[in-house]
């Protein structure tokens, strides 16, 4: 640990397990304190204490739902009122989806889509605009996806929420620079516990994921995600916003890596 974020608070939606919880390592590691948010009350004081155990930190572990707003707006409070201030907002927090053709997808599946992404982000970024020009600056970091960029079949309630993150990342980052308040968008690719479901489930189809990401593997959501998430917390952003950062292996190079299958076309 060399104590880049010494000082700092971060507040992480959804970082009880995967990209989320490799952010708040890789944060900790260099001297953040982090608000810890899991809708599953378990994973969220596991993860916060795992973090406090490794890295000497103070950790704040926070159950809430994201896609409400005064439990979103909440997480924003809580970090406040315990630490005083708040340096980074980490918007991750994903849950639920089905895979399914858009014609047979329901309002309810849109709406879920749009309140776990961009609504939960909006949200968040509103409470953290006042304290965050407060104190001078701040920065914002949304973890969009490249499903959305490369409009990945069968997951268009998905799609459009991170893609709907993404344009109100760009407008926050245009309006707030002269807050010295940067907002950026990661599009990670990672293998987090989700991943390692579906290559249990399907490790055929896993290997061939992997096999075409150009550097022929899936991140390590601490050390290949979270480092970056470091860069954009870190005063080495400091000029940097409004950017879409990709950091998948090269994988938004050549598109989709998920290929569909014949069988695949013929899904609901």
């Amino acid at each position: 640990m060399t104590g880049r974020l010494l000082d700092h608070v971060a507040v992480i939606t959804g970082s009880g397990a995967g990209i989320g919880r490799g952010i708040a390592r890789r944060l900790a590691a260099e001297g953040c304190r982090v608000l810890v948010n899991d809708i599953r009350a378990e994973a969220a004081e596991r993860v916060a204490a795992e973090i406090t155990d490794t890295f000497g930190v103070e950790t704040l572990a926070v159950v809430a739902d994201v896609t409400i707003k005064a439990e979103a707006v909440g997480l924003v409070e809580a970090a406040l009122s315990r630490w005083g201030r708040l340096d980074t907002l980490v918007n991750n927090a994903w849950g639920g989806g089905r895979i399914n053709r858009i014609e047979n997808k329901t309002d309810e599946q849109f709406r879920h889509g749009l309140d776990m992404a961009m609504w939960a982000g909006w949200w968040t970024m509103r409470a953290a605009f006042e304290p965050m020009r407060d104190a001078g600056g701040g920065s914002v970091i949304n973890i969009a996806s490249l499903n959305g960029v490369n409009a990945h079949r069968f997951t268009a309630e998905y799609n459009v929420g991170k893609e709907a993150l993404r344009a109100l990342t760009r407008s926050a980052a245009r309006e707030w620079a002269p807050h010295q308040i940067r907002a950026n968008v990661i599009c990670p690719g990672a293998r987090t516990e989700a991943f390692e479901a579906y290559a249990r489930a399907n490790p055929e189809a896993a290997a061939a994921a992997e096999a075409l990401n150009p550097m022929g593997r899936m991140g390590d959501p601490e050390t290949d995600i979270g480092g970056v998430a470091l860069f954009l917390a870190s005063e080495d952003s400091r000029y940097v916003t409004g950017n879409t950062l990709f950091v998948g292996g090269g994988t938004h190079i050549n598109g989709s890596m998920w290929a569909p299958t014949p069988e695949e076309d013929r899904i609901e």
